[in-house]
C-alpha cells in the first residue's frame, strides 16, 4: 500500500506525519486490497482540514473533515473513511457470496451460447517445437497446433504475456 501525504499551508512535522501514517495503517486491517491512499492536510484561517482518498480494487473512497486541531480533524476523517471501507468490505463479501455456484447447480439459462465465427482446416505436418514457434510467428498467431516429430503426439505451442513460449503436451491419466 502506498501512502502519499500532502501538506498545504502547514509544515508537515515528523510527529504529525507519524500520526497520520499510524492512523492510515489501521485501514489495512479492514481490507487488504488497498492500492494507494492520499492524505491532504491543510490550514485555512485557523480551520484545520484533513482529507483522505483511498483506492481499493475498483473503488475510490473519499472523506474530509475539519476541526480547530489537526489531530482531531484526522480522527474525524478516519471515522468517516472507516465507515466507507466497512461498507465496501460488506458489499464485496455479499457480492462474492452470491456469485458462488456449484457446477451442478448452474441453471441452463446461464450456459453460454457457443458460436464459432471461423473454422479453419489446417494441415498437420510433423515438426519440431522450434519449427512450430517459427510457423506461429510467421502467421501472426498466439498459438499453434502441431505434430511433434519425436513423440508423434499432437502438441500446442503458445506465446505467453512475458514474450516467452509455452507448450501443451497431452498425457494419459
Amino acid at each position: 500500500m502506498k501512502i502519499h501525504i500532502v501538506a498545504r499551508k502547514i509544515k508537515l512535522t515528523k510527529p504529525l506525519k507519524d500520526f497520520i501514517e499510524s492512523k492510515v495503517q489501521k485501514l489495512y486491517d479492514y481490507i487488504s486490497n488497498i492500492v494507494w491512499i492520499q492524505v491532504v492536510v491543510s490550514v485555512e484561517k485557523k480551520v484545520h482540514t484533513a482529507e483522505i482518498v483511498a483506492h481499493a480494487g475498483h473503488q475510490t473512497m473519499k472523506a474530509s473533515a475539519s476541526s480547530d486541531d489537526m489531530y482531531s480533524a484526522m480522527d474525524r476523517v478516519m471515522d468517516k473513511i472507516e465507515i466507507q471501507i466497512k461498507k465496501y468490505k460488506e458489499k464485496m463479501t455479499d457480492f462474492n457470496a452470491e456469485d458462488v455456484y456449484y457446477y451442478r447447480e448452474i441453471p441452463t439459462a446461464f450456459t453460454p451460447d457457443v458460436r464459432f465465427s471461423v473454422v479453419k482446416d489446417v494441415p498437420i505436418k510433423p515438426m519440431s517445437k522450434e519449427d512450430a514457434v517459427v510457423e506461429m510467428e510467421k502467421l501472426g498467431y498466439n498459438f499453434w497446433l502441431f505434430l511433434d516429430k519425436k513423440t508423434k503426439q499432437m502438441q500446442v505451442v503458445f506465446k505467453r504475456l512475458d514474450n516467452s513460449y509455452g507448450l501443451l503436451q497431452p498425457i494419459k491419466k
